[in-house]
């Protein structure tokens, strides 16, 4: 979720609140360069033996005298370049529940077999890290300063000095975009990228892409809302700045718009409603999001929340903020938004 130190929000009270929503508000910068990412490809393919370079969203250009073998990463980034075929040794960022099960952000890995330096935010074993003998880390960027994902602010010259970095964008685009970087990062890390599987799922999420296309233009009156339920407050997310939402919008979906001014406190990524007003807004649809920060629609139990029409129609779906990069793991995102649309009736 997003943490942000930008100006007056501190990174952990976004993590909190809209952690739950908008994730990477206005994070100071850590990074030297500044600058947004390209489209795509500006990594290099390399051959598994031979040297490494691989140029990054901040626009720094890692170059090794051969392809990292030991990779540290943020887990979400660790969980797509699995479906790729490219394994890291250590993680940082949600990877266990409370209950010890796999975090959703950890996809199909195996966390048992990991070395997991922070579970939490502000959680990040220095000298764990050390012993891996890290060859580089990679994470994601949720703001255009170069700050890297769930790196702490007070270790991140420590961290640095150990290994070189690699940062992907996941701010203010569309998915298409961080998606095929991490395409051309995995193919540069020596992953297969014409085996059958890996081509398969760009192929079904193209597929996927195409039927919520569909849906979104044969139910255009159907208003979504994307939100994220605290304790003490629900946040409503805008699609500007979220990869996922961003798309969803040029596929044509209709959303839940926050005005900028509702949304200055949350970096520009959210609005914050009190749980009294959680109605403020009509929706037929409500997607929530599902990273283990945030209270599940299942466990809210305040009488607003179960007064809301799209929830007394069962028309609540699951989102993922921060998705994991891979085709395969997109493709379930856009493919439950199509469905909830499909199948929406009008309520608000």
């Amino acid at each position: 979720m997003s943490h942000a130190r930008a100006i007056h929000l501190s990174r952990r009270g976004l993590l909190a609140a809209g952690g739950a929503v908008g994730l990477g508000v206005a994070l100071a910068a850590c990074g030297d360069d500044k600058g947004k990412a390209k489209d795509s490809g500006s990594g290099s393919t390399a051959a598994k033996s031979g040297p490494w370079t691989f140029k990054d969203d901040r626009g720094k250009t890692v170059k090794l005298d051969k392809v990292p073998a030991n990779i540290v990463a943020f887990t979400g980034v660790g969980a797509a370049l699995y479906d790729y075929g490219v394994q890291v040794k250590g993680v940082f960022g949600p990877t266990t529940t409370t209950g010890g099960k796999p975090d959703v952000q950890a996809g199909d890995m195996d966390v048992s077999k990991l070395t997991v330096l922070g579970n939490a935010w502000g959680q990040f074993n220095v000298e764990k890290y050390a012993a891996l003998s890290p060859d580089v880390l990679i994470t994601t960027m949720f703001d255009d300063a170069g700050t890297l994902w769930y790196v702490p602010e007070q270790s991140v010259k420590q961290i640095a000095e150990l290994a070189p970095s690699v940062g992907i964008s996941v701010y203010d685009r569309q998915i298409t975009q961080p998606l095929q970087r991490m395409w051309d990062l995995a193919e540069s890390l020596g992953a297969d990228m014409k085996a059958a599987k890996v081509t398969d799922a760009k192929k079904r999420f193209e597929a996927a892409a195409a039927r919520l296309r569909a849906a979104a233009k044969a139910k255009p009156h159907i208003k979504v809302m994307a939100g994220s339920a605290s304790d003490q407050l629900f946040y409503v997310s805008g699609t500007h700045l979220s990869i996922d939402l961003e798309y969803f919008k040029a596929l044509g979906v209709n959303f839940v718009e926050p005005p900028e001014s509702a949304k200055k406190q949350g970096g520009g990524w959210y609005e914050s409603l009190s749980w009294e007003n959680v109605d403020k807004y009509q929706a037929d649809v409500i997607m929530m999001d599902d990273r283990s920060s945030a209270i599940q629609p299942a466990d809210i139990t305040k009488p607003t929340w179960k007064k809301l029409p799209a929830v007394k129609a069962g028309q609540v779906i699951a989102r993922s903020p921060e998705p994991i990069l891979s085709y395969d793991k997109c493709v379930p995102l856009l493919t439950s938004l199509a469905e909830a649309l499909e199948k929406a009736k009008k309520v608000s």
